[in-house]
């Protein structure tokens, strides 16, 4: 006698989802670009200087000058996964941070969002904030059902902005790479299409003018906003 098996959900009309086009996207308080070396990199450079701690974590920099640092962004800005994206505060009408799309994955409806790397003056602002935002839109809008964010499991700031965002945390995968020749464990966050619709609402409440008083201080805070959406929270933050 044969025994029922019980497999994962069907996807009936399942499509894979367009990969991320060189397009321009815009929000009220942020614009991102396709990464311009001649267009945007003197500009985040001199963002940049500020502190080299913004460097900690990633594969790369800092950069001892804006040569070196336009050198490098001729090097990936033709790429298509990691697809870079220069960030404007429009407030400042200045470019000064950077994130991309990577792991691209559209047969399986996954892609995430990484290299990002905001400087001090971007950091903690509504630009900063919108910018992710379009991101993900972008990728729950076109159809991709898996939105991740991954990070040096040392880098709680990283941890703590993937959680606020509504991204849910899923684990530590140990000995995951070698960068700047130390270990790095990494943490994996991720947000799903299903848990899309209330966390743009919570994104739409938070970004609302009316959300910040005359000082320019929030009324409510994102991560009480998108607390109820995420099914996973990081034990690291408390």
């Amino acid at each position: 006698m044969s025994r029922a098996r019980k497999l994962d959900e069907r996807l009936p009309g399942w499509t894979p989802p367009p990969r991320p086009a060189k397009k321009a996207m815009q929000g009220r308080y942020a614009r991102l670009e396709p990464l311009d070396p001649d267009r945007h990199a003197a500009q985040i450079h001199r963002a940049n200087v500020a502190s080299d701690a913004i460097w900690d974590f990633l594969p790369y920099g800092p950069f001892g000058s804006e040569a070196d640092y336009h050198r490098w962004t001729r090097e990936v800005a033709p790429a298509e996964d990691p697809l870079f994206y220069a960030i404007q505060s429009r407030a400042e009408g200045a470019w000064c941070g950077i994130a991309g799309f990577l792991r691209i994955a559209p047969e399986a409806g996954s892609i995430e969002i990484g290299h990002i790397n905001l400087s001090p003056r971007l950091q903690r602002s509504r630009a900063a904030t919108e910018a992710l935002f379009l991101m993900m839109a972008w990728a729950f809008d076109n159809g991709y059902r898996r939105f991740e964010w991954k990070c040096d499991a040392l880098n709680l700031p990283s941890r703590r902005a993937a959680q606020r965002l509504g991204l849910s945390y899923e684990g530590i995968f140990r000995q995951a790479a070698v960068v700047k020749g130390r270990n790095r464990d990494t943490a994996w966050f991720a947000a799903i299409d299903k848990e899309w619709p209330a966390l743009r609402e919570a994104f739409g409440i938070w970004l609302d003018p009316s959300n910040f008083d005359a000082s320019g201080k929030q009324r409510e805070r994102l991560s009480d906003l998108t607390r109820l959406v995420r099914p996973g929270r990081d034990p690291a933050l408390g």
